[in-house]
C-alpha cells in the first residue's frame, strides 16, 4: 500500500474515532481503568515479591560441626557449601563469638553471672555456619546436601518460614496473571464492541468501496488504526498517573512514614517504570490490535 493510501487511512482511522466518539472514550476511560489497575497491581506484586525475596536472603541454615574438628576441615566444609548453586552466600561464627552473642543477649544488666563462668565457654562446641540461600525453595534440597557432608553435628533450618514465603509467593503469582488475564478480556470485549459500532455505521460506505475495486487491506486499514490509537491511548494514560501516583507514595513513607516499612525496603521509580512502561504500551497496541482485527474477521467479509 502507498505512503498516500497509509495517510488516508490513518485520517479515517482518527475520524472513526470522532466519528463513535462517545464509544471510543468510553473504551479509552476503561481501557485507562483495566491498565491503571493492572499498574498498580503490579507495582504492588513486585515490590511484595521484592520483600519476600529481601525476607528470604535473611533466613539462614545453621551449621554446627562435629566436636574437636580441626579448622582446616571447617574451611574445607565451607569451601563445599559455597560452591553450590543455592547458596548466596555463608557467614562462619566461632565458639567465642557464640558466647559473647549469647551473653549479650540473655545477660545483659545481670553481667555478674557471667563471671561465674570466668575464662570457660559454655558453647565451647558451638562454632557454625550461617548458610543463606539464594531461593528459599531450595532449602530441603541443601539441608539433605549437608547432613551428609562428614563434619557437621547438626543442620538447623527455618523450614515453616520457607514453606510459608514459598506459598506467599506463588499465591501472589496465581492472583497476577489471574487479574491480568481478566482485564485484557475486558479490554479487548470493549474496543471490539467500539469497532463493531464502526463498522455498521459504514457498512454501505464499505460495500461502496468493495464494489470500486478497493483491497482488502484498505478497507480495514482504518478500523486498524482506529484500534491501535484507542489502544496507545488508553495505555498511556494509566501510565503518567501510576508514575505520579507510585512517586507520591514512594517519597511519602520514605521520607514521613518510614517507621511502617521498617527495614523493608520498596523499589525505586526506575526499576519499576523501566519494564512497567513497555510492558504496558505493547499489552496497549496489542487489545488494540487484536480488537479491531478479530472484529474484522468477524464483521467484514471481504
Amino acid at each position: 500500500m502507498k505512503l498516500r493510501s497509509w495517510i488516508y487511512n490513518i485520517k479515517q482511522g482518527i475520524k472513526n474515532i470522532f466519528r463513535n466518539r462517545l464509544f471510543s472514550l468510553a473504551s479509552i476511560a476503561t481501557m485507562t481503568a483495566c491498565l491503571f489497575l493492572f499498574g498498580l497491581f503490579y507495582a504492588l506484586s513486585v515490590n511484595l515479591n521484592h520483600i519476600i525475596a529481601e525476607t528470604e536472603k535473611s533466613i539462614c541454615i545453621t551449621v554446627f560441626f562435629e566436636n574437636n574438628i580441626s579448622e582446616s576441615r571447617i574451611k574445607e566444609i565451607g569451601n563445599k557449601i559455597t560452591a553450590r548453586s543455592e547458596v548466596y552466600y555463608i557467614k562462619f561464627t566461632s565458639a567465642e563469638e557464640a558466647w559473647n552473642n549469647y551473653k549479650q543477649e540473655h545477660f545483659k544488666g545481670y553481667e555478674n553471672l557471667v563471671e561465674g563462668f570466668k575464662d570457660d565457654n559454655p558453647l565451647a562446641n558451638s562454632a557454625s555456619y550461617s548458610v543463606y540461600l539464594t531461593d528459599i525453595t531450595k532449602q530441603d534440597d541443601i539441608v539433605a546436601y549437608l547432613k551428609t557432608i562428614d563434619g557437621i553435628r547438626s543442620v538447623n533450618s527455618a523450614k515453616a518460614a520457607s514453606e510459608t514465603l514459598a506459598v506467599i509467593a506463588k499465591v501472589v503469582g496465581i492472583i497476577s496473571m489471574g487479574i491480568i488475564g481478566i482485564l485484557i478480556f475486558v479490554a479487548i470485549f470493549l474496543i471490539s464492541n467500539t469497532i463493531t459500532i464502526g463498522i455498521t455505521v459504514r457498512k454501505d460506505e464499505i460495500a461502496i468501496m468493495k464494489l470500486i475495486g478497493a483491497t482488502d487491506i484498505f478497507v480495514r486499514a482504518p478500523f486498524i488504526v482506529e484500534g491501535i490509537i484507542i489502544g496507545l491511548l488508553g495505555s498511556v494514560i494509566p501510565l503518567v498517573i501510576v508514575y505520579f501516583a507510585y512517586d507520591y507514595a514512594l517519597n511519602y513513607l520514605l521520607n514521613k512514614n518510614s517507621i511502617i516499612l521498617g527495614s523493608m525496603t520498596l523499589l525505586s521509580s526506575h526499576e519499576i517504570f523501566s519494564i512497567l512502561i513497555p510492558v504496558t504500551l505493547i499489552i496497549g497496541l496489542g487489545i488494540g490490535y487484536l480488537g479491531s482485527y478479530f472484529t474484522l474477521k468477524k464483521h467484514i467479509k471481504v
